[in-house]
């Protein structure tokens, strides 16, 4: 088989980057190791995406936003940080003139689902699926990209969209930095007394880190970040065990929770490449970058990234230049790195400085806090990165 661009992973770093090419004219093939009727109605997984602006319009452009249900998307009216027992909080919400939300959470498995079947309205790319790939060679004007099942395809440009832990990725020859933080982040979704008020609340207790997601007024995604040991301790429990011992490190603020949805444990791994590109391939999404959750910043970096990368293509394309040529990968790769790099480094200093229990970590979380609480400035040029939209989607 011969194709212009062969994505390996149909996740939604890969089926963005699927749905941004439509319309460019360029051949896409999608490699997939799941079934097509799990990429067409994807389990729950836990995760709930918070969307910013940016992302938001671009999903819009794509025709995946109006995919999603209503019940799929959630306002977000505020958020919060807190630092154990201290009565200062961080707090960030929208201006009051601009009448929008901070930003939106959106279950995983519904974004994949919605990007699936924007791909499949698109109609311009195939799906290969129950299949992965097992050996990359690189050549000179073509990609050869070895299958399971012992099948091939050559592509003028492989790209890996599969996972933080990307295989395709060492096959390249490309090195990672990872950062393994020892901690399992469990996420799930519960149902409490009272309502949230549509406010997303990242507490910083003594041991562990609970984040409480608002969904509906009185439901929200609670995000408990322990020590593996602990992670395992807590899986085994019973649903109502579970509940009592989230509202417990949740102390009743909102009430007494209850379990409704399926647990789901999640290493934090942060991953790194050294470089996005290489002769005939690229990295995307996690496979590029994968993020620590605690800024939010995954996927909107995936989808950014993805955007990012179709638009070099298309450019390319459209000149009836080789996609898969230096010049595209190259600018890809300096938009990317610039885009990520700060961020990526920055979300990993606010990690580490949220869960070290040392006091100094602990006097300097307070310090920040009371610097972001006190300088209106701070508040603002956070809130403006999360609510800006990229001025070629302003009209999106």
């Amino acid at each position: 088989m011969r194709t212009d661009v062969a994505i390996v992973g149909a996740g939604p770093a890969g089926l963005s980057l699927a749905a941004c090419l439509a319309g460019s004219g360029l051949g896409i093939v999608l490699v997939e190791r799941q079934p097509e009727t799990v990429l067409a109605d994807p389990p729950f997984d836990g995760r709930e995406i918070a969307l910013t602006h940016a992302s938001q319009a671009m999903l819009a452009r794509l025709g995946a936003w109006g995919r999603l249900s209503e019940a799929d998307i959630a306002p977000i009216g505020e958020a919060r940080v807190l630092n154990g027992h201290m009565p200062l909080a961080l707090r960030l919400s929208p201006p009051e003139r601009a009448g929008e939300p901070l930003g939106w959470f959106v279950p995983n498995h519904a974004i994949r689902r919605s990007l699936f079947e924007t791909v499949v309205a698109q109609g311009e790319a195939r799906f290969l699926c129950e299949r992965s790939a097992v050996g990359l060679e690189l050549g000179g004007r073509e990609a050869r990209l070895s299958l399971d099942d012992g099948s091939a395809i050559d592509a003028r440009l492989v790209v890996a969209a599969d996972t933080r832990f990307s295989i395709l990725r060492g096959l390249a020859g490309i090195a990672a930095d990872r950062l393994d933080f020892g901690k399992t982040m469990i996420v799930a979704r519960v149902e409490h007394d009272r309502p949230n008020g549509r406010v997303a609340t990242e507490w910083y207790a003594h041991g562990y880190t609970i984040a409480m997601l608002p969904l509906r007024d009185h439901v929200s995604s609670a995000v408990l970040t322990v020590s593996p040991a602990e992670a395992a301790r807590l899986m085994a429990l019973s649903d109502e065990a579970y509940g009592a011992e989230v509202t417990r490190r949740y102390e009743g603020r909102l009430g007494r929770m209850r379990l409704v949805s399926t647990r789901h444990p999640y290493p934090l791994v942060a991953v790194y490449a050294r470089r996005f590109v290489a002769r005939r391939f690229a990295l995307a999404g996690d496979a590029a970058v994968g993020m620590h959750p605690t800024t939010a910043h995954g996927y909107n970096l995936g989808l950014s990234g993805a955007w990012t990368l179709a638009e070099c293509l298309r450019e390319a394309a459209s000149r009836g230049a080789d996609p898969g040529g230096a010049r595209p990968l190259l600018a890809y790769a300096a938009a990317h790195r610039r885009a990520s790099l700060p961020m990526y480094h920055a979300t990993n200093a606010i990690a580490r400085l949220y869960t070290d229990e040392r006091a100094p970590a602990f006097l300097a979380r307070a310090a920040v806090l009371a610097a972001g609480a006190a300088l209106a400035p701070v508040r603002r040029a956070i809130v403006a990165r999360l609510m800006a939209r990229p001025p070629a989607l302003a009209a999106a």
